[in-house]
């Protein structure tokens, strides 16, 4: 049975509910292995079930009307793909593929908003996974606006390594040109930009970054909290990622 799956048992957002609502939500839902490359929804779909990541990751893209195509996020778990687009019955801004082997759980869309407005703690977990989604969205966008292309790719790879737990060293975690669509430039400034950054103290080797001297890239790009932070929690003392490592006359905005 369904609610018996071990991953289900540390979703937050069945966790809210009482054992008879979980059931409720659990019957118009199923759990379900993607492979790598399978597309959730195009964008301009409507919304016939709502997302919960258990495993892998989603990415989620805008296309223009030309047909480019760019990096807009990744949902990871435990969150959910794309809520507002669920809770109003709207269509979806954006398109949806699975990059590499994922499981989900599909619930359908009547169903779950039907639960949330009878749900107050699962109307609470929905406004949170749409709070963390808003707040990473402002975090790109300052991102985009504030920055040089040196400086976004920089600060990228400072907050990659401190997310893969290697300060000196980071894996760029997928292909180049999404990482450039991601930080909003094209692949051929991407690789520009860490031909340039190769002064401020990294080395690049294939899809490996040595970073000889993360300080100095630090005060290079301008690492912010509000910006590259790995949560909504202060940066350690000491952190690369406080603003005071901002070189004395760099580039503002």
């Amino acid at each position: 049975m369904i609610n018996r799956e071990p991953e289900l048992h540390a979703l937050p957002l069945l966790q809210t509910l009482s054992a008879s609502s979980r059931a409720d939500l659990l019957a118009s839902a199923v759990s379900h292995a993607v492979p790598a490359g399978t597309v959730l929804f195009e964008q301009g779909d409507m919304p016939s079930f709502q997302h919960v990541v258990l495993s892998g990751s989603v990415q989620l893209f805008g296309r223009s009307s030309v047909g480019r195509e760019v990096l807009i996020e990744i949902v990871e778990p435990p969150d959910l793909v794309i809520p507002a687009a669920v809770v109003t019955g709207s269509p979806y801004l954006m398109r949806a593929r699975v990059p590499e082997s994922a499981r989900l759980l599909l619930i359908h869309a009547a169903a779950f908003r039907r639960a949330v407005e009878r749900e107050p703690l699962l109307a609470h977990a929905v406004i949170g996974s749409l709070a963390g989604q808003f707040r990473r969205l402002v975090r790109q966008i300052k991102n985009l606006k504030l920055r040089t292309a040196s400086e976004r790719v920089g600060c990228y790879l400072l907050a990659l390594s401190q997310r893969q737990g290697t300060p000196d060293r980071a894996v760029l975690p997928y292909e180049k040109n999404l990482i450039a669509s991601e930080l909003g430039m094209t692949r051929e400034s991407f690789s520009r930009a860490l031909s340039a950054l190769q002064a401020e103290g990294i080395t690049v080797k294939g899809d490996g970054i040595e970073i000889w001297d993360p300080r100095r890239l630090a005060a290079a790009c301008g690492p912010d909290p509000l910006i590259d932070g790995l949560g909504d929690q202060p940066p350690e003392q000491g952190s690369l990622f406080a603003p005071s490592h901002r070189k004395p006359g760099a580039r503002q905005p």
